[in-house]
Parts: structure tokens; sequence; C-alpha cells
């Protein structure tokens, strides 16, 4: 850039023009017949165009009348299409096609599967069906989700993920990918060079974090690649989420700046945050420019203009300046004079911005965010131009101790995971009536409801009801809703399937307090004698399910949906098993029996984990092999091969250089089981029977040192894994539940032994 236009920059930040009073929240920028288009291509791509046929589509924006989004649904006599679906926006309209699907056909699509095998003819409304959601949003992400989840996606995948999101009648979602590319024009632009640049990017299955503030460097550099495809890759994402009548979030300057610009402006006004992830400032101690500094309004500014530029906008953005990092004053003056200048700079690229921020930092820092500093972060902002994300308000609502945001529109939101762990998990009681209670609350500020999971591709069932609530008038019936699951989910009413699924409900499925769905099972931490076991649920219940789900094989078994629920089931009751033979190692080591250590320590490395391994490396979902594979897709030379092969595997297991996060976002994959976890766990019994053959006692921060070079060498032993499934999963499965089921019992019902 000029420095004339530098220079002029500064001018324009130095008496920022005034932002406009606050806009209605945003809608659908794109015409009601473009909206219509998209839907009609999204059931040819979901049913195929002969039973697309069957559909009229209609996308009128007068039906949401200025409040939140509307369908109805209807067959009107001698019509030449079979079902009419008319809707205030085209995601109004797609759900409710999918409702449709649901409730009159028996189907059903989710991360895991589709079921949709139509009746024919396809079956008439009984008069008509309307629905309009209680709130303005249904939103759709976590900063973290883009990361865990979406980082190695190609085009195809995400076309399949916003048909769902459609579906699902979601309408607010981040759209975060390709950023890079415009932050690299905007660094170069004001003085950096590209070793600064390259300096401060993170690799892309660390983006999340150095987007939001915390790391800077860690698993780089990032390739110019990489900036390319993802900003073509944002193109099509964009595109497709506009037609449909989404409100794609844009990224903003949040206030954090690259190293790099102290050289080129060596007077600006920053201050370097504390460390973050038990990481060191090599990777993290973020510069954060002071919000009086004029740069902050430069930068800001000039990113905003040169993001709309490239890809419009429709005026909400995303920006996280403390996301777990402790601000350097509690001065409730600082604290407003940084999200006003966050807003200005967004104001000043955009007067009709409106902010939306994640609202976990009152949650990771409660010490520190008193309700005045709260008041003062949220009040820097004016009334109605920020959006806050409760974001896990499904187990510890922010809303409630902050008056409701203190006057700004908040969305509650459930989070249900972290790291995108596997583990069966759910709080369907407190998501059940937590919207509705958070509508009822004095002067409440609520404008929706969100999923903000840090990864997903888990646990269908739990969001499926989430999305099932964002238009619902009131709580659901639970018991019956989850029977209808399991029915739509495999094309078929089966007793046993039913009764597993009222079993899951009740106990993994229904945590409630403070639940947080971290997976702490054994199995997927590095070993200890001091790992806590402790559950929330009966374990008796899972295994039961278990039963039922594999009684009902022969009837279900087709089913690609039930074939993966069974996998996960499995899985679940493995793990339990896993901590049982845990406790039995333990328990062993601390009464100095051997022969007992060596039996269960025989048992768990030669035989459980090894059957695991092999039952996940059965089905397409568990493959540690895809997610290696999706990694390498997107490369374009050996070297970036290389760099997002470690990208891949460190983040499933050290997370940082030392293990910093260790194991955080673990998964039980086929071929991690075996080659990571059992790996740790042999070396790990071996350790104790040498302590009591020798006499000597166990040392953890000696085993420690010897199991991070088992947990390095996973991450640079270059093996390949299989992409594509082998083995016969049902039979797996039966191996497994016939060996190991009469031990579950046992320990898990005393009585029963």
């Amino acid at each position: 850039m000029a420095l004339a236009a530098l220079l002029l920059l500064l001018l324009l930040a130095a008496a920022p023009a005034r932002p406009r009073p606050p806009p209605a929240l945003p809608w659908p920028q794109a015409a009601d017949a473009r909206q219509e288009a998209a839907v009609r291509e999204l059931l040819r791509r979901l049913l195929g165009p002969r039973a697309a046929a069957a559909f009229g589509v209609s996308v009128n924006r007068s039906l949401a009348a200025g409040g939140p989004d509307t369908y109805r649904l209807s067959s009107p006599p001698g019509a030449a299409e079979r079902v009419r679906v008319s809707g205030s926006s085209g995601v109004a309209a797609a759900a409710g096609i999918y409702r449709y699907l649901r409730e009159l056909c028996g189907c059903h699509v989710s991360w895991s599967g589709a079921q949709l095998r139509l009746p024919d003819p396809l079956p008439a409304v009984p008069g008509v069906i309307s629905a309009t959601s209680p709130n303005r949003f249904r939103y759709y992400q976590n900063v973290c989700t883009h990361s865990y989840s979406y980082v190695w996606w190609d085009w195809p995948r995400w076309e399949r993920e916003i048909d769902w999101m459609a579906l699902n009648g979601i309408n607010l979602a981040l759209a975060f990918t390709g950023q890079e590319a415009v932050w690299q024009r905007v660094y170069l632009s004001l003085g950096l060079n590209q070793s600064e640049i390259d300096e401060y990017f993170t690799g892309p299955a660390f983006l999340a974090w150095n987007r939001m503030g915390n790391l800077h460097t860690w698993a780089g550099p990032l390739p110019l690649s990489w900036n390319l495809k993802q900003l073509y890759l944002q193109y099509r994402i964009l595109e497709r989420m506009r037609s449909l009548g989404m409100i794609p979030v844009l990224p903003a300057f949040a206030g954090h700046v690259p190293r790099g610009l102290l050289r080129v402006f060596p007077r600006i006004n920053v201050t370097q945050l504390g460390s973050w992830g038990s990481f060191d400032c090599t990777y993290s101690c973020t510069y954060l420019l002071d919000p009086g500094d004029p740069m902050f309004q430069v930068i800001g500014t000039l990113f905003l203009k040169e993001l709309i530029r490239e890809f419009g906008t429709d005026h909400i953005y995303s920006a996280d300046t403390f996301n777990e990092m402790r601000p350097r004053s509690s001065d409730p003056a600082y604290l407003a004079g940084v999200s006003g200048a966050v807003f200005r700079s967004m104001t000043g690229g955009d007067p009709d911005a409106v902010w939306l921020m994640q609202g976990w930092l009152f949650q990771n820092q409660p010490d520190f965010w008193r309700p005045a500093q709260v008041r003062a972060l949220l009040g820097g902002v004016p009334l109605g131009r920020m959006v806050v994300l409760d974001l896990f308000a499904e187990s510890d609502p922010i809303y409630q101790r902050t008056e409701s945001f203190y006057g700004q529109p908040f969305i509650w939101c459930m989070l249900q995971n972290f790291g995108g762990n596997h583990g069966l998990f759910g709080a369907v009681e407190s998501i059940n009536r937590g919207p509705f209670d958070a509508r009822r609350f004095p002067n409440s500020t609520l404008v929706g409801t969100g999923l903000t999971p840090e990864g997903i591709e888990q646990n269908d069932m739990i969001f499926e009801l989430m999305n099932e609530l964002g238009w619902s008038q009131g709580p659901l019936d639970l018991h019956r809703w989850v029977a209808d699951y399991a029915e739509r989910r495999y094309g078929a009413k089966n007793a046993k399937a039913a009764g597993a699924w009222q079993l899951l409900l009740r106990s993994v499925y229904n945590c409630s307090g403070l639940c947080i769905n971290h997976n702490h099972s054994p199995l997927v931490h590095r070993p200890s004698l001091r790992i806590a076991t402790e559950v929330w649920y009966n374990q008796s219940d899972v295994y039961e399910a278990w039963r039922l789900l594999l009684a009902a094989a022969g009837e279900l078994g087709a089913s690609p949906t039930f074939l993966y629920d069974l996998v996960d089931v499995t899985r679940q009751a493995a793990q339990q098993l896993v901590t049982d033979y845990y406790l039995e190692i333990r328990q062993s080591f601390q009464n100095q029996t051997l022969p007992q250590l060596l039996t269960a320590g025989g048992v768990l490395i030669y035989d459980l984990l090894p059957e695991l391994d092999s039952l996940l490396a059965s089905h397409r979902g568990f493959l540690l092999g895809r997610w290696l594979e999706q990694a390498h897709a997107v490369a374009t030379s050996d070297k970036e091969v290389e760099l997002y092969d470690w990208n891949a595997r460190n983040q499933l297991t050290l997370w940082g250089p030392n293990g910093n996060i260790l194991d955080y976002a673990n998964k039980q994959l086929g071929g991690l089981v075996l080659d990571y976890y059992r790996v740790r766990w042999s070396l790990f019994v071996s350790a104790l029977v040498e302590s009591l053959l020798s006499g000597t006692p166990f040392r953890q921060e000696q085993f420690n040192q010897a199991v991070f070079q088992v947990e390095r060498g996973f991450i640079y032993n270059g093996k390949r894994y299989p992409s594509q499934p082998a083995g016969d999963t049902l039979e797996i499965a039966k191996k497994i539940f016939l060996k190991y089921y009469p031990h579950a019992v046992r320990r898990s019902r005393p009585e029963a032994a």
C-alpha cells in the first residue's frame, strides 16, 4: 500500500465516523427466486431428480412478517406437485422439507449417514403443517470446529455440510475459511516481510487458536498454496450459504498482531499477553494492540474493507480478543475501551456491522470476569450491535448471572463436546428446557439457539434433538421423540433398538449439572496410577443397550446408520471395559499381586485393545487413515504432505511440542488405538511389572519421559493407514460381545455375579 494511502487511513482512524443507529438484525440478502432455486438443487442432491420433482418450493420473505422464519407444508388437490413447501427463506423451506421427510416419510439425514427410503407414492400432507421458529436465529459452529473437524475438507464435504445445515434450519454460521489469504495481503501492505508473516501463522490444524490470539508459529509455516486453495473454497461456501438464505459470519480484527509489526512501527503501543495452554512464549504470548493506538483502527478497518471487497458481507462479524487470555487490566474503562475499539474498527469498514462474540471467556476465567468487568466489556458496544453466544448454556449458562448480558442480545448454545472426542454424551433434560427458560427470564434478550461443538461427526442424536428444539415452542416428550428417532434412523420399527435408545437416553445422554464432555477415559489418556474413573451414568445401561442392539442386528444389520451406532455403542462398552481392567491393574500393583497384574494387563494389551481397533477399522467413520488421507489430499507437494500429516497426527495426540495439551483432541480410531494408545498401555504395564520385580517404586515422571518418546514416535513413524474399512463389522462386534459381556455384567452389577 502506498504511504499516502496509509497516512489517509491513519487520519480516518484518528476521527472515526460515528456508527449508525442500531439496525435491525440482518436478514438474508439473496432474492427469493435465488433461494428457491437453491432449495430445489438441494432436493435434487438429496433425493434425486425424480423424487425432487414431487416437491413444489416457494420462498416469500413476507411470510415472516418481519419476525422469525416460518414454513408451511401442504398438498393442494389437483396440484402437479405432491408436496408444496413455502418458507420465509430458503433455510425455512429446507427445514420444512426435512420435517416432511422425518414425520411423514420416516427418513433421516445425519453426519453418519442417511436413511432415505421414500414411500411410493409420497404421502400427502394432511391439511396444512406450519411452524414458526420462536427465535430469530439458529446458529452453528465454534471457532475451534474449523480446526478439529473442518480443517481438511474439500468442496464436496462442505456441500454436504451446508445441505445438512439448511435441512436443520440453521440460518447463522461462521464462515472463517480463507481469511489468512486476506491477512497476508494486509500484512504485506503494512510493510511486513514474508518471513515475519510465516512466523506468525500456525499450521492448518491449529489455525483456530491463531485466529483467537492464543498461538502463533506452532506447526507452521502456512504454505501460500494453502491460502490460495482456502480462498477459492470460501467463495463456494459463501455462495452456497447465501443462496440458501443463511447469514455467514465473517471474521474481524480482534486486536492481536504479529511480532513483525513492531519492526515496521516501533512506537506502537502493544501489550504482550501471557502464555496459553502450557505453551511458552515461543508459540504463545501474543501481542495485543492498545485500543487507543491509532494503528488499531488502521489495521481493523483495512482488514475488513479488504475482506468485504473479496467476499461481500452480510454485516455480522466475529472477533474474540480475550479467549482464554487474561486482560492486562481489570479496569472497566480499559475493558470498555478494548471492545469499543474492536467495534469501531468494524464500523470503519461497515457502518452496519454487528459483532458476534463467543461468551466462553466469562466461563473460562470467572475470577476475572466479575459483574463490573463483564458489564464494561459488553457496554463498550452500543446495545443491539453485539450478539453474545452463551456458548456452554446447557451446562453453565451465563445469561442468568449477567442480567441477560446486560441488555445485549444473546444466543442460547449447546457446546456438547470438547476436542471432538468420541464418547456417547448429552444433557437432554437441560437442552429440552434451557432455551425456553432463557426466553422466560426477566428482561430476556434471547434472539436464538445454537450449536457450538468444538468437533462434530459424533453423537448425531443430540444434535438432531437440539436442531428440532430450534423450531419448537416448548419442550418435547423425550421418550417419544427418541423412539421416533430410532425408527426413522434405521428405517424400521424395532422394539429392541427402541429399547436400547431409551436406555441410552436415561444414562449417557442425560448428564445433569456441570457436565463437560471431555473424554477422560483411561483408554485415551496417558497412563498413570491416578486417573479418575467416575462417570455420571449407570454403566449397566450401556451394556444392556449394547446387548439389545446386537439382538436387533438380524433385522437392522443392513442399515448403514445402525452399523455406525453398533460400532459406537460397542466402542463405548469397550471404553468402560478398559476402565475395569485399568482398576484391576492399579489395585493389583498396589496390593503387589503380580499374577493378577499380568492377567489384567495381558487381557487389556493383547486382546481388548486389538479387538477394539479391529472393530473401528471395519467402519469408515472410525478410521485414522481417512483423517490422514484428507490432510494429504490438500497438499500440492511432498513437503506439504509431510507438514499436513504431522499437523493431523499432532492434533490428535501431543497437541503441543511437549504434550502441552496432551490428548485433548483424543479420538478412538482404527490404527490410533493399536499403534498409539495400546503401545502406551503396554509400556505402562511393563513399568509396573518391572517395579514389582525389582522392588523399586514406580516413578511417574520417569515413565512420562519414556512414554513421551513413544508418543513422538507415532507422530513421526510415517506409517500409512488404510482409508477404507476392512472386516465384517457385525461379526467383530458379536465376537467382542460374546467374549466380554459376561465380564461387563459382573463388574457393573455385582449382585448378578
